[in-house]
């Protein structure tokens, strides 16, 4: 299997080839199965809470469990983007930018293998996000 220091030291003619591929579908599918197990244990912990009589205990608990559900839908919402990412490697569209359709670039895609934009696109859209809230706020 390709290490990293491998996988960047390719020339650029080899982006996205198919051991570039396997690399991020490997690494994909252990983030995947490593959040789905976390899940598990997470719902598992919600529903082993007990009822305490005394309402501080009460209202303690149930804000732990409004943070463990709030951590859930964020680990849910990282699956989805897991498993799109899966399907552009399918697909073969992984590793270029949804918006412009040029390489994101291997060292983005180490850092955060589920981008679908390349650097300049996803800070023209959170400036455009930052601009519209200002415009809104």
């Amino acid at each position: 299997m390709l290490t990293e220091q491998a996988l960047l030291q390719m020339p650029a003619e080899d982006y996205m080839n198919a051991s570039q591929l396997a690399y991020f579908e490997q690494l994909l599918r252990q983030q995947k199965q490593d959040l789905q197990r976390r899940i598990e244990q997470s719902k598992q912990s919600l529903g082993n809470r007990e009822v305490e009589p005394d309402e501080l205990d009460r209202a303690l608990i149930e804000e732990e469990n409004r943070q463990s559900l709030r951590l859930v839908e964020r680990e849910y919402f990282l699956l989805r983007k897991i498993e799109q990412a899966l399907d552009r490697i399918a697909s073969r569209e992984y590793g270029y930018c949804k918006e412009s359709g040029q390489p994101i670039g291997l060292k983005r895609l180490l850092a955060r293998p589920t981008a679908e934009l390349s650097l300049d696109a996803k800070e023209r859209q959170e400036m455009q996000e930052k601009h519209f809230s200002k415009r809104r706020g």
